[in-house]
């Protein structure tokens, strides 16, 4: 990897928010932002210039210039500016342990927004932002000056933000960069597949037609062969040599498809990109009415939803925002009656079954192990007949052992969270977060990754 300058300061903001045991907000901003490592080289410099060693005057200039061009100078006065400006009333020495998903989701923010550094490394950074938090992070790296890197599934986020896209094709084996945003890049690929595609076509038709052409070349020289060697009825010497000689015509011709065949500019066949295909079993309406609550109120310490007059019906799309923090899961819990209200009233569909999205475990508390696979295997994404699951044996085989979530990154996680979801054949409440799905064992769905639980009331 080449630097330019070779002192370039590079942040990375990661997927998944990393909590180190004691630290506060104040030191994970200065750890993420960088300041933290400049302040203890400087801390480190300055020992090495007070005891004379040789070389420190320099070092310790360098580390000085990197401890400002950090921000470190002034931190502490812009992070309660920031967190503020993010709606966040937290103390900096607060620790991180104790704080929620979203609020860790805006201090990562936070330190994003207070970095300074020359390019930004971004891993999936709409996670769990709520709108004002995506239109912050937009802002941001719209106007940030020094290079953005980032890696992200949402297509709206990256159609305002990038100017460039680097496509890792795992069903081509390829790598390709696009110019022009992501609106551009959609419509290149669409043109590129289809040229390549073309392209194949024409070179298989082109060798299929020069292969058969050879192989009726070569049925009639072996003919002519044949009748040569056979033993004129009248003698005729000169119509034996004609047959020999148009027989060996016949042979060069062979000889020259079967050259032209071998100069031919070999062309790979595009893959075809794996599309996952099964059907799903039709679930009985239980009710017309799923669930309804009227003036339904939830207090827990300060905080209080509601009164929230909802009613779910069947069949109904209903999305919730609100900012982090807003009770967006107390009201999901108290739809699905996991939190009793402490006023008004929940009222469920005499008999009804729920299928919810929890959030992902850490990779930690995944214990089952990944069985190995081949290159060959990876690459068609499909899973071997062992980690398949039937109708009968329920989700996870006691027999089988299932591809294991703990080596998946947040966003292969969640990929395998949807497929789950779309095979579930019962009513659902989701929300935007990354999620892990639950389905039940009814499911008709043949491939799952997760095991499976249910839950059913009435």
């Amino acid at each position: 990897m080449l630097l330019s300058p070779a002192d370039a300061f590079i942040g990375w903001l990661p997927q998944e928010h990393e909590r180190i045991p004691g630290e506060t907000v104040a030191g994970y901003v200065a750890r993420r932002t960088g300041c933290a490592e400049a302040s203890a080289e400087l801390d480190r410099t300055a020992v090495a210039l007070g005891e004379g060693l040789p070389g420190a005057d320099d070092a310790y200039g360098t580390a000085l210039d990197r401890w400002m061009a950090s921000g470190a100078a002034d931190l502490d006065e812009r992070l309660p500016v920031t967190l503020a400006e993010l709606g966040l009333d937290l103390d900096p020495e607060l620790p991180t342990a104790g704080l929620s998903g979203g609020q860790a989701a805006r201090v990562a923010l936070a330190a994003l927004l207070l970095s300074r550094f020359d390019i930004v490394l971004l891993d999936e950074p709409t996670n769990d932002l709520d709108l004002d938090g995506l239109a912050r992070l937009e802002s941001f790296v719209r106007g940030l000056r020094g290079g953005v890197v980032l890696v992200s599934h949402d297509r709206e986020f990256l159609a305002r933000c990038v100017t460039t896209v680097v496509e890792l094709d795992l069903a081509q084996d390829s790598v390709r960069v696009y110019e022009g945003g992501y609106d551009a890049f959609l419509e290149e690929r669409q043109v590129a597949r289809r040229h390549a595609r073309e392209a194949y076509e024409q070179f298989a038709d082109t060798k299929a037609d020069l292969v058969s052409r050879a192989r009726t070349q070569r049925e009639w020289s072996s003919q002519g062969v044949r009748n040569a060697m056979r033993k004129s009825p009248d003698n005729d010497k000169i119509r034996r040599k004609a047959s020999v000689e148009s027989s060996e015509k016949q042979g060069q011709k062979v000889r020259q498809m079967e050259s032209r065949i071998a100069r031919l500019e070999e062309v790979e066949e595009p893959r075809k990109e794996w599309e996952l295909a099964f059907t799903i079993g039709q679930a009985p309406r239980s009710s017309a009415v799923v669930a309804t609550l009227r003036e339904a109120t939830v207090t827990r310490g300060g905080f209080t939803l509601g009164p929230v007059s909802l009613q779910v019906d069947g069949g109904d799309r209903i999305g919730i925002t609100g900012p982090n923090g807003a009770g967006k899961s107390t009201l999901l819990g108290l739809i699905l009656g996991r939190i009793a209200p402490d006023a008004g009233m929940r009222r469920p569909a005499a008999a009804c079954r729920w299928a919810r999205s929890t959030r992902p475990a850490p990779p930690s508390a995944v214990t089952r192990p990944s069985p190995s696979r081949s290159r060959s295997r990876c690459r068609t994404c499909r899973p071997p007949r062992s980690a398949r699951c039937s109708r009968s044996s329920g989700c996870a085989p006691t027999t089988s052992r299932v591809p294991s979530t703990a080596s998946r990154p947040g966003s292969g996680r969640a990929r395998v969270s949807r497929s789950c979801k779309r095979a579930a054949s019962t009513c659902s409440c989701s929300t935007s977060r990354p999620t892990t799905w639950t389905c039940p064992p009814s499911s008709s769905s043949s491939r799952r990754s997760t095991p499976t639980t249910a839950r059913s009331c009435s």
